[in-house]
């Protein structure tokens, strides 16, 4: 079953996909030939007729680049462990430069093109009607071969971001073998393709190959592609307009009706369109009373309220009979941004402003689609109280959008830095219009989707005029529906004057106090589109799968391979802040531990100051969400989908109602994250010395209104603290803990070299001093568990008690397949990396899919700064999950029916 869902997947897709309805829809997915050109002589003539028979050549599915069918074909070493990537053929680059501008070397077997070849039945119910080979992604030229005709050459279909409908008609044969064959060739350095920039390495092939799904598409003479509802909203009344695109494939002018309908509310016209035309019609509220809607169920950000989504379906009729149909699931819902009084980018969802607090996205690093992964990915957005998710250069799949739709989840999508993307005095001809087209295809594609927010033209640097001017053509041709953004940068476009954006750094490790002291740069005022507190190191368990067991310890040229390229190649500032900060590590383990502290501290004092300090501070994207390999720089949960430090830095750090303590002048605040009034909240401060003295205590009551914060007060000095000490808030909703927080602080001063900033980073002069923590006491837990599945899901509810009269300090709690098994992943936890203070008993939850447990049983394992080893605790009281399943590669599917419901609740690279 495991193997057939990613077709499962495609199907259900299509049956809401804005093309053709799911019967005249044939994907071409499996049992594709793969060979590169320098081992086959025939031409494209031959290749692509049934006569023709492959010999030698990879069967591989589609999509796949080249080296990502020749990794699933065990052809070469996994690229992802250890430093197998740069054994792979073609891969003579030099360790952390930017592939994309670099020409591939001479004999590199990608340097040539490679053909991918499939043989087919056309069904008999496609003859009489317009076939339509539907590519969804080729990188980046390519020949395109039909039953030994050329429907395409490499002139037409060019570029990463294009999407390709071929008219195969009078090539295709209905009941009959039939064969595509398509000749891809590479990007080059001056070709508008897929870059990583200093993310991760790039793979020799450049991602060469057919990297989106293709599939056979019948419908009539006129095509219905793109129908999108825009919506503007006033006084409690939604005016809805309703359009779609129209192509006349036939060489006759032909009269049509197009009809749709939303709910009861029914719409039509008729329309003419002349041989080949395409058009863009539309159903305006002016005209159609049915599309102007009083007191509408709105599309909200899940924060805010329900991502509640309606369906539109449309179909066009030629002489009475449906010539293609389409069925659309869209959200009532307008975005709106305007530049505040300090030229910040301020957004707004159906009038109400909103803090943008989100993270990078990045693709795979062979671009493999994973549709279970990515669910899961955005279950973890969700779960860490993201609102936002920033897509540079590598725009996703329909099913990444449709599951932002249905979770309520914010999309910026843009063009990538660092590479042709931005070299537009080196574009030559013909460059303008693959970059326009790809702004069209892309847009086109987004445009009904209400997770989508903004697009950027650029990232690090606004487009030159004339090319903005082209962009911004399209945007209106296309009548994107969002606000349309010149870059990332704080930067003026010469069409459209300032973006609203800064991308000021930093981009490596920093101490926590410069989100709030910092005036200049990238502390938390206007809207930081990337930024971060750099390396994240993962836990032992992703170390230890990454790395080669003699790669291990000490830190060595292994390591560095899976930090990031340029500037980020060492991880020297995060290494020496965490020696600095909590003491040399003598092994890996130790090092592995101590970065969580590292990076729950960086990640939590980030979005705790952006929240402060809104509506000053309008957004913040953290640098960045996720990796397309496995690495040690740029994530909030490792490549393994094993959440850590930073992961639950920023959950604490977002939750819905939340306290916070300044660490620029020790003041103390509640952030409402809700959109109501919260009244009569208890907030409880105490500052406790490393052995747990009190040394102030205060309780405040207060009200904080909605999406507000409030200033309650500030410490007053306090004598005698311990050099490690301790500022604990509690945070109660009539009597109920709704908020908390605990911070480690240093009597030592921390302080910043801001006159040796750089774009990427600010040096620390001095350090805290946490290296008292290594002599808190040992302390044994108590710990008890219990399970119960729900359906798929598996709840683990686990008790964990401090007996002992010590702090227990950075608690970890894992899920494991049975005693001594490994981690269960994904998993959601209720919180983790907690401390418990003497008598304290917690019970949280972790949630998971009951079936990747396999036939083990639950078993509990706890850990921490200074938690005394015990061993792991097996919950006895659920009945044993089957079907075991396991990441490859870090990767998995499964079948719809599988899926969970979603959770509730650049800089200037060089």
């Amino acid at each position: 079953m495991a193997g057939r869902a990613p077709l499962l997947v495609a199907l259900l897709s299509a049956l809401l996909s804005t093309s053709a309805a799911a019967a005249d829809r044939l994907p071409l997915a499996e049992g594709w030939d793969l060979q590169s050109s320098a081992k086959v002589t025939e031409a494209g003539e031959v290749l692509s007729t049934p006569a023709y028979t492959p010999r030698g050549w990879y069967s591989v599915d589609v999509p796949t680049t080249v080296v990502g069918a020749l990794v699933a074909k065990e052809q070469v070493p996994d690229p992802y462990f250890g430093t197998n990537l740069r054994s792979l053929p073609g891969m003579s680059y030099k360790v952390a430069t930017n592939f994309s501008h670099t020409a591939m070397a001479k004999d590199s077997p990608f340097a040539v093109p490679w053909w991918y070849r499939k043989r087919f039945e056309v069904p008999a119910g496609f003859k009489g009607k317009t076939v339509w080979l539907d590519l969804g992604g080729i990188n980046y030229r390519a020949n395109v071969w039909v039953n030994g005709k050329r429907v395409a050459d490499a002139s037409q279909v060019a570029g990463a971001w294009r999407t390709y409908e071929l008219d195969v008609t009078d090539a295709v044969k209905p009941g009959a073998a039939n064969v595509v064959a398509v000749e891809v060739f590479a990007q080059t350095a001056t070709d508008l393709g897929i870059n990583f920039v200093d993310w991760n390495p790039m793979p020799p092939d450049k991602d060469l190959g057919l990297w989106r799904p293709v599939a056979l598409v019948a419908t009539g003479p006129v095509t219905l592609r793109y129908p999108t509802v825009l919506t503007h909203l006033a006084e409690r009344t939604a005016r809805l307009t309703v359009t779609a695109l129209l192509r006349n494939a036939s060489k006759q002018a032909v009269e049509w009706k197009l009809k749709g309908h939303i709910g009861a509310a029914r719409f039509e016209q008729a329309i003419a369109l002349g041989p080949g035309e395409r058009k863009e019609v539309s159903f305006e509220p002016e005209r159609f009373a049915a599309l102007v809607v009083a007191k509408p169920r709105l599309w909200w950000p899940a924060q805010m309220g329900e991502p509640h989504l309606e369906e539109l379906e449309m179909e066009v009729d030629v002489a009475g009979k449906a010539s293609d149909r389409s069925r659309t699931r869209f959200g009532i819902r307008e975005v709106t941004s305007q530049l505040d009084d300090q030229q910040a980018r301020l957004f707004s969802i159906n009038g109400k402003r909103i803090l943008i607090r989100g993270a990078g996205w990045s693709s795979d690093m062979m671009m493999r689609d994973d549709p279970a992964r990515m669910e899961d990915e955005l279950r973890y957005v969700q779960d860490m109280g993201l609102n936002t998710v920033r897509l540079e250069g590598k725009i996703e799949t329909d099913h990444f959008f449709e599951l932002a739709d249905r979770q309520g989840i914010l999309v910026m999508a843009g063009w990538c830095c660092c590479d042709y993307w931005e070299e537009w005095p080196k574009w030559k001809p013909g460059d303008l219009e693959i970059a326009a087209q790809s702004t069209r295809d892309q847009l086109l594609r987004l445009r009904a989707h209400p997770s989508l927010i903004a697009w950027l033209n650029g990232s690090d640097n606004p487009p030159p005029r004339q090319v903005e001017e082209r962009y911004l053509q399209v945007a209106a041709e296309t009548r994107w529906p969002n606000p349309v953004v010149s870059s990332a940068a704080a930067k003026n476009a010469e069409a459209t004057g300032p973006s609203g954006l800064k991308m000021t750094g930093p981009y490596d490790w920093i101490a926590p106090k410069y989100w709030l002291e910092d005036s200049k740069n990238g502390g938390a005022f206007g809207f930081n589109s990337e930024t971060g507190p750099g390396p994240a190191i993962p836990p032992i368990e992703s170390l230890r799968r990454m790395l080669p067991k003699d790669k291990l310890w000490p830190m060595n040229d292994a390591w560095t391979f899976h930090a990031g390229g340029q500037q980020f190649k060492q991880m020297d500032l995060f290494i020496n802040a965490l020696n600095a900060r909590y003491g040399q590590s003598q092994s890996a383990e130790e090092l592995a531990e101590k970065s969580q502290l590292l990076t729950y501290e960086g990640a939590r004092a980030m979005f705790e100051a952006y929240s402060r300090n809104k509506y000053k501070a309008t957004g913040v994207i953290h640098w960045m969400l996720n990796n397309a390999w496995p690495g040690l720089i740029w994530h909030l949960y490792d490549y393994y989908l094993r959440p850590a430090g930073g992961y639950f830095g920023t959950k604490k750090a977002l939750e819905p109602l939340h306290p916070i303590y300044s660490y620029n002048d020790g003041s103390i605040w509640v952030v409402n994250s809700r959109y109501q009034d919260a009244r009569g909240l208890e907030l409880e401060t105490k500052v406790l010395n490393l052995d747990l003295t009190e040394k102030f205590s205060r309780k405040d009551t207060l009200d904080v209104a909605a999406d507000g914060t409030k200033n309650v007060f500030t410490l007053p000095v306090v004598p005698d603290l311990s050099p490690t000490h301790f500022v604990r808030l509690t945070l109660r909703d009539h009597g109920k803990v709704v908020g908390s927080n605990l911070y480690w602080l240093s009597t030592r001063q921390e302080t910043l070299a801001y006159d040796k900033s750089q774009w990427f980073m600010t040096p620390t002069r001095t350090y805290a001093d946490f290296t008292a923590l290594a002599k808190l006491p040992k302390v044994p837990l108590k710990l008890g568990s219990r399970s119960e599945r729900h359906g798929p899901e598996m709840l683990t509810h686990v008790t964990v008690e401090n007996p002992s009269k010590s702090l227990a300090f950075f608690v970890r709690l894992k899920v494991n397949r049975g005693a001594g098994g490994e981690e269960v992943l994904p998993v959601l936890w209720q919180d983790n990396y907690l401390s418990l203070f003497p008598g304290e008993k917690r019970e949280v939850t972790a949630r998971y899919k009951a079936r990747d447990l396999g036939a083990a049983r639950p078993a509990v394992e706890v850990s921490g700064y200074n938690v005394a080893a015990s061993p792991a605790r097996q919950s006895l009281d659920e009945p044993p999950a089957s079907n075991q399943r396991h990441y490859r590669v870090g990767r998995q599917r499964r079948s719809p029916e599988e899926r969970l419901p979603p959770a509730q609740p650049d800089h200037q690279r060089q």
